[in-house]
C-alpha cells in the first residue's frame, strides 16, 4: 500500500459550522475558532480542482497552499561551522 501524496491548505471561512463540510474533500487537521481557518490535507494530484471547488464556496473566504514542500528539510552539515568545547 501506498501512501498518497498530500498538500496542506489554510482555508478562511466566515462560518465554522459550515466550515465541517470541507472534509469531504480531504481531512481536516485544526480548526481555528478564534481566527476561524481550517487546516486540512487534501490529495496533492486532485489539488487544483479541490482548490477552486473550495474558493467557490459561499462561506470561504480564501484558500492559502502550504509552503511546507519548498522549505529545506534537510540540515546536513548546519553545525559545521559551529566550534566544538574543548
Amino acid at each position: 500500500m501506498q501512501i498518497a501524496e498530500r498538500t496542506g491548505l489554510a482555508v478562511w471561512v466566515n462560518d465554522l459550522r459550515k466550515a465541517r463540510s470541507l472534509g469531504r474533500f480531504g481531512n481536516i487537521h485544526y480548526m481555528s475558532k478564534r481566527l476561524k481557518y481550517v487546516c486540512m490535507y487534501v490529495d496533492a494530484r486532485k489539488e487544483k480542482q479541490l482548490i477552486e471547488r473550495i474558493q467557490s464556496m459561499p462561506f470561504v473566504i480564501r484558500v492559502e497552499k502550504s509552503l511546507r514542500k519548498e522549505l529545506p528539510t534537510e540540515f546536513k552539515g548546519i553545525r559545521e561551522g559551529k566550534k566544538t568545547p574543548s
